[in-house]
Formats: structure tokens, C-alpha cells, sequence
């Protein structure tokens, strides 16, 4: 509880914010008089324009509770920066609801930043079961899922149907495929988001557990990352850059320059989020309708992805947590959660939207998505991810980039991740 330190009141102000906390309106359904008012609203960029018009819905029937937006960079980095630099300004920060990335729940909780939440209060049953999992931090909720995500292997369909062979299920069929149909047709054959931030370290830890691997266990208290799994997994992407079906291009890609490249007809295969798949669909693309989804591959069939998306926060200091609250449960409601989907092209946390068929038909790799989401993992959960993740991106950029063999990147990356201090 660092706010407490911040505060540097003295007990008797410590008794005081304790009662008010304790009585708030996200602990009750029944708030003080001050529960309810204005909020402000705090989200890494929105790419898709689509969370205004939601909000303006909420502001629409409830005048006296208006929501502020505000974007923060797109950058997952530097969003965490700017939310981590006015939180830690405890009662002075601007900030009420936040719209965090699922992996930093454990960070803010443990920080003391968000507050806990009453399970009963949102409608968790209803959401896909992997996914409440990330808004948990020892044992207790602090936020609320909103939208999930899975990494997908997305593909040139035309292309692999001219030369008779299905979507590659295993590491060893991509490797061919890049290697030998994407030249004939003028295409680099794969690429994710390798430039060193945080979409480094979601491929590299997506390579780790395709392979059965882990990187952390225990909410960050063992490093379990030095094993023939890493090894593997470390090593595939290391190889694929080395012999050139991964192009040393895409160790600058982030989400959007490597979509680019796939919706330009550059690429014949790309990880990316479901989003780039609406993107390179709609009309005026290039590839549109051209282009297929499928799970990622592993090292003996379908591989398991990075579980994505973000989480809704209360901010421990939020001027009216029980409006807060009802906002949270306004943006995780089944018609608000529709339009995530069809508005935002993002995807949604409840469970019944991936089998509805007007649905499906919009969005044909739906059905794919779920089973991705089904069998996906967190990234490794620590309350000093931040630290965690800076080492890997640090670690398997120096393995990809041919500095440090993969064997010796993993001994590394179990070195550098058990001495952070604290972890």
C-alpha cells in the first residue's frame, strides 16, 4: 500500500482515507453522497475511433456522470509511463477509470494504484473463462475484463490455394512455406512485432509456450524460463531471421507498421491481432478478401498465444468510485460489448457474442479467435512486469539480431529475471 507512504499524513489522516475507502461506492452498491459524479477516463490511443461514441452513449443518459476520454500514446510503453507517473501522485492524480493492459494488473494492484472490486457488482459468468484470470491479482479482483485478445497467424489464402497446400499448423510447415512459396510470388514470409517494446516480449513468450514452455510461475516468485522449451522457442525466431524468411525488416515492426506491410501484399504470413485482420478486410485494401486466420502454430501443431486485451480499474484516489464502478459495468454490458466488436473491430469478453451468426458472418474468424482465447496464457504475472519485461525485449533482441546464441540468451534471461529486486 504505497499510497500510504505518499500520503505522508500521519495515522489519524490514514484512519480517515481508510474509512472513506472502505465505505466507497465500488465496495457497495449503495455509495456515499459523494460516490457519484464526473469521471475522467484513461486509455492508450484508441486506433479504431470507436470508444467516443460509445462514451457518449454513457454521458447521453447519465448528465450529472460524465466521462472525460483521454489518449494516452498507442504505444503500450509509454502508455504505462504516463499511467504509472500520475498514479504515483496518489489523491492528485487525474485519472479515475483506467483502461490497462491485462498484464499490468499485478504491477497496479501490488502498487497500490487501483483499488479491489466486488465480484458480485459485474457480471463475470458471462465472460470467457481464461479472461477473469488477468483482472486477479492474490486472490482478490482489482479491475474488471473489457476487451481479450489472442494472437492469429494471418495468411494469403489466394496464394496458398494456387499452390494446393492448407494454412500451416506446425512451426516446420511456416518454415516451408515462408521459405519457398513466398519468393515465388515477391513476398517476405513472416513476420510479428519485433522491434524491442512490449510486442517483443508477447512473441517471444507466445514462441516459449507454443513450445511448452514458461517464463515465470507463481505470480513471479520462481523463474522457470531455462528449459529446452525456451530453448526452442528462442531458437525459431532467432533462425527465421537468420536464414531470411523472417526479414531483419520486421525486427523494427511494431502492430501497425507489420499490418501495414501484410494489408500492402507485402507478407504471405503475419502474427498480428485479430484487428489487423478487420483492417486488411475492409474495402480498399489490397488484400481484401484474400486473406484467411488461423490458431498460431507450434512446434507439433497448433501453438498457444499470448492472452491479450485490457482490464478496467478503479484508481484507489478516483473522486467517485461508485460512479466508476457503474461506468465499468455499462462498458462490459452484452450491447455495449457488441459494439466493441462491431464499432471497434475489437474483441469482446463476453462469451455468447463469439457464437452469434449475424456475428460470425461480420466476422468470420470469430470462431477461430475463441478457441485462441480458450487455450491461451497471461503473460508471466509479476508485480514488477515492467522490470520483467524490459529484460526479455533486452534479452531476445540480442538473440535475434545474432549477438547471442538462443541457448545462451535463455540462461541469460533466467539470470537477469531472478535478479530483479523485489520480483
Amino acid at each position: 500500500m504505497r499510497w500510504m507512504h505518499a500520503a505522508g499524513r500521519g495515522l489519524l489522516v490514514l484512519v480517515v482515507v481508510m474509512t472513506g475507502y472502505l465505505a466507497s461506492g465500488v465496495h457497495a452498491d449503495e455509495g456515499p453522497a459523494d460516490g457519484r459524479g464526473p469521471l475522467t477516463l484513461a486509455t492508450a490511443g484508441d486506433l479504431t475511433d470507436y470508444l467516443g461514441p460509445l462514451l457518449e452513449g454513457w454521458n447521453r443518459t447519465h448528465p450529472g456522470e460524465r466521462v472525460t476520454l483521454v489518449e494516452l500514446p498507442d504505444s503500450a510503453d509509454e502508455t504505462h509511463a504516463q499511467m504509472a507517473t500520475d498514479l504515483r501522485g496518489g489523491d492528485r492524480s487525474r485519472f479515475d477509470v483506467l483502461n490497462i493492459d491485462v498484464s499490468w494488473t499485478s504491477e497496479f494492484a501490488a502498487a497500490g494504484w487501483i483499488r479491489p472490486l466486488p465480484r458480485d457488482r459485474f457480471p463475470l459468468g458471462t465472460f470467457l473463462k481464461p479472461v477473469v484470470s488477468t483482472a486477479e491479482y492474490d486472490g482478490r479482483l482489482y479491475a474488471v475484463p473489457y476487451v481479450t485478445n489472442a494472437g492469429l497467424l494471418l495468411y494469403r489464402k489466394d496464394i496458398l490455394a494456387k499452390e494446393g497446400v492448407p494454412p500451416p499448423r506446425t512451426w516446420a510447415e511456416l518454415e516451408r512455406d515462408a521459405k519457398t512459396i513466398a519468393p515465388k510470388y515477391g513476398l517476405d514470409g513472416y513476420a510479428g512485432q519485433f522491434l524491442p517494446y512490449e510486442g517483443l516480449t508477447v512473441n517471444a513468450a507466445e514462441a516459449v509456450y507454443s513450445a511448452g514452455g514458461s517464463i515465470l510461475g507463481d505470480e513471479g516468485a520462481r523463474v522457470t524460463v531455462n528449459s529446452a522449451a525456451a530453448r526452442e522457442g528462442i531458437g525459431f525466431l532467432a533462425r527465421g531471421v537468420r536464414e531470411g524468411w523472417i526479414p531483419r525488416k520486421a525486427l523494427t515492426f511494431k502492430e501497425e507498421e507489420s499490418k501495414q506491410d501484410f494489408r500492402d501484399g507485402k507478407l504471405l504470413f503475419l502474427r498480428n491481432w485479430p484487428y489487423a485482420y478487420a483492417v486488411s478486410s475492409a474495402k480498399g485494401s489490397p488484400v481484401a478478401g484474400k486473406i484467411g486466420a488461423v490458431p498460431l502454430p507450434g512446434p507439433h501443431g497448433p501453438g498457444r498465444s499470448v492472452l491479450g486485451g485490457s482490464n478496467l480499474a478503479v484508481n484507489t484516489h478516483a473522486r467517485h468510485p461508485d460512479s466508476a464502478a457503474r461506468l465499468i459495468a455499462y462498458l462490459t454490458s452484452a450491447p455495449v460489448q457488441r459494439q466493441v466488436l462491431t464499432r471497434g473491430a475489437l474483441p469482446p469478453v463476453r462469451a455468447a457474442l463469439y457464437q452469434d451468426p449475424d456475428l460470425v458472418r461480420q466476422f468470420p474468424y470469430l470462431p477461430t479467435l475463441r478457441a485462441s482465447v480458450r487455450s491461451a496464457a497471461p503473460r508471466p504475472q509479476s508485480p514488477r512486469y515492467g522490470q520483467v519485461s524490459l529484460v526479455v525485449q533486452a534479452v531476445v533482441q540480442d538473440a535475434l539480431t545474432g549477438h547471442e546464441t538462443p541457448a545462451a540468451a535463455v540462461r541469460r534471461l533466467a539470470r537477469e529475471l531472478a535478479a530483479i529486486p523485489g520480483r
